[in-house]
């Protein structure tokens, strides 16, 4: 990559969701590979001004590319940081020497009080062992949260055996104080118990286990103890992870693609033995028509028949493939045995197929918020609009309401670097008929520009409006009323097929119709700030609709009722916690099931209309 790595630009659309993230100089080696709870915040830390070591600061000036790989949980981002470093040995990691012993947690059998420990290989030691794991800091990470939830002792036999008074692991509740008998053996049996579970992945089994204990202790007035069940409750349930990074078995190619105008990125996972050993980045050149489904037939076919890759049994696309028979036959006959291409997976499989698809999303919108590309729009936008000069400031604005109630306009800014979200603006609309987007629309604009207006702030060089002609009416109205004529404005509306890419463009002093061709990048900037604006607008409504109802943000989603309501209140402790929780999670609830689970999550997670 000959031009400098743009971080500001890469910063700006970066998730804060956990995930690895991998850093390439400009001959596409890989130099680093780390990982992060929050990937914005962690990444954004090698790109401050002042503060970083000798090595860091070499590090950072051979970065040319960063690729980012999205997991569901810091747990999973830290076992594909393992394996990914395992694998490639990037120069600026610390390697591990030697990684043929891998640790393990061992529960021993004493015959009375049995510890947690760490172990190192397999051992001749009496006791259950649960691993192996990546690392010894993942044990170590383990056992300080067993310690949190469980108490159940970690020092050795003869300390154990010698105690007269407790230790200092009791007196910060790290220990229940079997030692000199401050906790009964069925209770300390019940922790060590609840431990193996944990360790074995049964959760749900401790979480209703703890949940009954809780609501019998509750019943029969002893507050103390139900409040101690209370919060060891919440703490598992934070801790809570389905590990699809490192699972049980199987070998697969999974390829996620993300199609945006102006941009297609395809993701591609490689699944071995169950664990995601590393990922890649692609974003080949295709014409903007083309849907998910024709890349990916196209893409991996051109990826196994022309590239000479391993092809394994299986690979898993996120859209059914044109050619999937075909395809499939070639790619059996190249390796000599049967190979299953499928997009319809369901368990760990469909975990590995969202994951691909989330980052495929996300390092699309990486790339399309490239400092270069969007400075390439702008200046197409202002060809394909015939400007005197270069805008240097958009603004959008979109109507979001349900059947009249709770209208909310949006106002979005960008500028030549893309989103200016400090600039966003929400306008609660009062006093109009319900659904009247005119009114709407024509409230919010004289919201906006005449409090612009009075406090001489910045216009913008263009106001985009999401509609037809009778919104753009309203605004030309709005800004003529208040002198403010030297603003230009263009509608977007969907064309005929309401389908990306043949939307109508209006000009507002005319009100000439034109329309750009598909692959045009003014296109593709006007479609980004439109969205923006809709998705801007949803947001706002859906929170202004559950304040005005006084309900919780679970009211009003299709399927969920008083019952279920309550049950996902009692398992994640409040409508924000459903609302952070993975689909996942959701669906461990026992009232609710895989697909209600995606339609709780998409209901409180909207997406952009297309």
């Amino acid at each position: 990559m000959s031009q400098e790595f743009d971080a500001k630009a890469f910063l700006s659309s970066l998730t804060q969701r956990p995930g690895c993230y991998q850093m390439y100089d400009s001959a596409g080696e890989l130099l680093y590979v780390g990982k992060a709870r929050n990937l914005k915040n962690r990444v954004s830390s090698y790109f401050r001004g002042t503060g970083l070591t000798i090595k860091t600061q070499a590090l950072v000036s051979k970065i040319a590319n960063i690729e980012v790989t999205v997991t569901g949980s810091e747990t999973e981002a830290l076992l594909l940081e393992q394996n990914l470093i395992k694998n490639h040995r990037p120069p600026y990691n610390i390697l591990l020497r030697d990684d043929k012993s891998y640790p393990y947690i061992l529960v021993t059998d004493a015959e009375s009080h049995p510890a947690v420990r760490f172990q190192r290989g397999k051992s001749t030691r009496k006791g259950r062992l649960f691993g192996p794991f990546p690392s010894g800091l993942v044990v170590r990470d383990s056992l300080n949260l067993l310690q949190k939830l469980f108490k159940v002792r970690q020092c050795d036999d003869t300390q154990f055996r010698n105690r007269s008074r407790p230790c200092l692991q009791y007196q910060i509740e790290r220990c229940s104080g079997p030692c000199v008998g401050l906790v009964s053996d069925e209770d300390y049996a019940r922790d060590v118990r609840h431990t193996k579970m944990f360790l074995e992945g049964k959760n749900p089994a401790v979480l209703a286990e703890l949940g009954q204990q809780m609501d019998e202790a509750a019943a029969n007035l002893e507050f103390e103890r139900a409040a101690e069940l209370r919060d060891q409750l919440q703490k598992l349930r934070h801790v809570q992870e389905q590990q699809f990074v490192s699972g049980q078995k199987g070998d697969a190619d999974v390829f996620g693609c993300a199609v945006k105008p102006g941009g297609v990125c395809v993701h591609a996972l490689f699944v071995r033995q169950g664990r995601v050993i590393g990922s890649r980045v692609y974003h080949p050149r295709v014409s903007i028509e083309e849907s998910a489904a024709e890349v990916l037939s196209a893409f991996v076919a051109q990826f196994y028949l022309a590239g000479g890759r391993e092809i394994p049994a299986s690979i898993i696309t996120t859209e059914a493939l044109d050619i999937e028979e075909t395809l499939a036959h070639a790619l059996s006959e190249q390796r000599g045995s049967k190979v299953q291409l499928s997009a319809s997976v369901r368990g760990e499989r469909a975990a590995w197929q969202r994951l691909a698809l989330t980052n495929a999303e996300q390092n699309l919108s990486a790339q399309l918020a490239n400092k270069q590309n969007m400075y390439n729009r702008f200046l197409a936008l202002q060809e394909a609009l015939q400007l005197e000069e270069l805008p240097a400031r958009l603004e959008c604005f979109d109507i979001s309401h349900s059947s009249g109630e709770a209208t909310v306009a949006s106002c979005v800014v960008f500028d030549r670097n893309g989103p200016l979200k400090r600039d966003y603006r929400k306008f609660n609309i009062e006093g109009i008929t319900g659904g009247d987007d005119y009114a709407a629309m024509h409230q919010a604009l004289e919201r906006r520009y005449g409090r612009l207006q009075k406090e001489e702030a910045l216009l913008p060089d263009l106001l985009v409006i999401d509609g037809g002609k009778g919104q753009v009416a309203q605004a030309m109205n709005v800004l003529g009323t208040l002198g403010l004529k030297e603003v230009r404005v263009i509608g977007i509306a969907k064309g005929p097929t309401r389908k990306a890419g043949f939307e109508v463009l209006i000009e507002g002093e005319s009100g000439a119709e034109n329309i750009l061709q598909s692959d045009s990048l003014a296109l593709h900037l006007l479609q980004h700030i439109r969205d923006e604006a809709h998705r801007f607008a949803i947001t706002g409504h859906r929170a202004r609709r559950a304040k005005a109802r006084n309900q919780s943000l679970l009211e009003g989603i299709e399927g969920v009722g008083p019952k279920r309501r309550r049950a996902l209140l009692n398992h994640f402790g409040s409508a924000k916690g459903v609302e952070s929780a993975s689909v996942e999670e959701i669906a461990k609830v026992s009232t609710i099931s895989r697909s209600l689970a995606q339609t709780i999550y998409f209901a409180l997670h909207p997406e952009p209309r297309d």
